[in-house]
């Protein structure tokens, strides 16, 4: 229950962010560098909300911690599709954020996401 909900703050950070991100940001750097400038940032969300949560989640063991983690992606990816299709987003503009060669950063949030958990765990007893 602690790590959906932790995940749940990290999603409506990200969201506002997001929001800022593309009003405010993007006309000024454009799209493609708003949304890298986006993954950074989201990024150190992540881990400050992990961190703020730790004790909450109360992952003992690096095992607890990996599957949090994991699972933290798992969820991120399919409310990503979920809102980019809701926004008629096409797959290929989707997945080009996912893309390096294309300049996209999400695997590096993705891998900031899986060992957040662990980076960020603190001593519960």
């Amino acid at each position: 229950m602690g790590a959906t909900a932790a995940w749940m703050l990290m999603m409506l950070a990200e969201t506002g962010s997001g929001y800022v991100r593309e009003v405010f940001i993007a006309p000024e750097i454009g799209a493609q560098r708003a949304r890298q400038l986006g993954v950074l940032l989201g990024c150190g969300i992540v881990l400050l909300i992990a961190w703020s949560c730790a004790r909450w989640i109360a992952a003992r063991g690096r095992r607890s911690q990996l599957l949090i983690g994991g699972y933290w992606v798992a969820l991120t990816v399919v409310f990503e599709i979920a809102v980019g299709r809701a926004m008629g987003l096409s797959w290929v503009r989707m997945f080009s954020d996912y893309n390096p060669a294309h300049g996209g950063l999400m695997l590096l949030g993705l891998a900031v996401m899986f060992v957040a958990p662990t980076l960020t765990a603190r001593k519960t007893a």
